[in-house]
C-alpha cells in the first residue's frame, strides 16, 4: 500500500527553503457545521510513524498522531464559519480557513504545499497544488489528521446543543438519518443554508417564493 512520503518537502529544503507546511482542509461536504483547515511544518528529525491520509485512519489512530503532531510540529488550524461558507462558497471558505491556518502557523513556511489541484488566491506565499497531497506528501497528510480530528471534536460539541440531527457520528454529512433530521426537527443556525437539501427545506418553509 502506498502510503504518502517527504519527497515533496525534501525537494523544496534542496532548493533552499527553510521551512515547509503542508495545508489540508475538512468539512466541505457536510450540511452542517464549519469548514476546518491544519497547517503543519514536520521537523523532519522527528516526524511521528505512521502518518497518513486521515480517511485511512482509526478514530483512535488519529488521536494518538494528532498527539504527536501537535508535541513535535508547528501547527495550526483555520475555520470558516457557516456564515462565510454561505456567503463566499464552499471553495472560498475553504481557502480562508487554510490561509487563516497559515497566518498562525510560528514560523512562516518558505514554501505551502496545498492538498487539491488550486491554491487559495488570498495565499501570500509560494505555494504548490498537490493532487490527492493527503495520500502523498506527509505535512499534508499530518494537517489532514489534525483537520478531521478537531472538526469531529466541534461537532461533537454542537451535537450536544442540538441533539437530534447526528452530528456526533456524521459530523454534518448528509447521512439519511440527518436528512430526516432536517425534515422532522427543521434547520438550525449552523446548516449550511446555501447547500440545497437545506435550502430547499427553507424554501418549503417560506411563504415567499425562492
Amino acid at each position: 500500500m502506498n502510503r504518502p512520503d517527504y519527497s515533496f518537502e525534501e525537494a523544496a529544503l534542496r532548493g533552499g527553503a527553510r521551512f515547509v507546511a503542508g495545508v489540508d482542509e475538512v468539512g466541505r461536504g457536510p450540511l452542517a457545521g464549519p469548514v476546518t483547515a491544519a497547517a503543519v511544518i514536520l521537523d523532519a528529525a522527528c516526524i511521528p510513524e505512521g502518518l497518513n491520509d486521515s480517511k485511512k485512519l482509526t478514530a483512535k489512530r488519529r488521536e494518538t498522531l494528532a498527539e504527536l503532531i501537535m508535541a513535535r510540529c508547528d501547527w495550526a488550524v483555520g475555520h470558516a464559519s457557516v456564515e462565510e461558507i454561505d456567503r463566499m462558497n464552499i471553495l472560498r471558505a475553504s481557502h480562508l480557513a487554510m490561509c487563516r491556518a497559515i497566518a498562525g502557523l510560528r514560523r512562516r513556511p518558505c514554501l505551502v504545499l496545498v492538498d487539491g489541484n488550486m491554491l487559495p488566491r488570498e495565499l501570500d506565499l509560494p505555494g504548490q497544488a498537490v493532487v490527492g497531497g493527503d495520500a502523498r506528501c506527509l505535512s499534508i497528510a499530518a494537517a489532514s489528521i489534525l483537520a478531521k480530528l478537531l472538526r469531529d471534536r466541534i461537532m461533537v460539541d454542537l451535537a450536544q446543543q442540538h441533539p437530534g440531527y447526528g452530528w456526533e457520528a456524521n459530523a454534518g454529512y448528509p447521512t439519511p438519518a440527518h436528512r430526516q433530521a432536517l425534515l422532522d426537527l427543521g434547520v438550525t443556525p449552523y446548516h449550511r443554508r446555501s447547500f440545497a437539501p437545506v435550502h430547499k427545506i427553507l424554501c418549503k418553509e417560506e411563504t415567499t417564493s425562492c
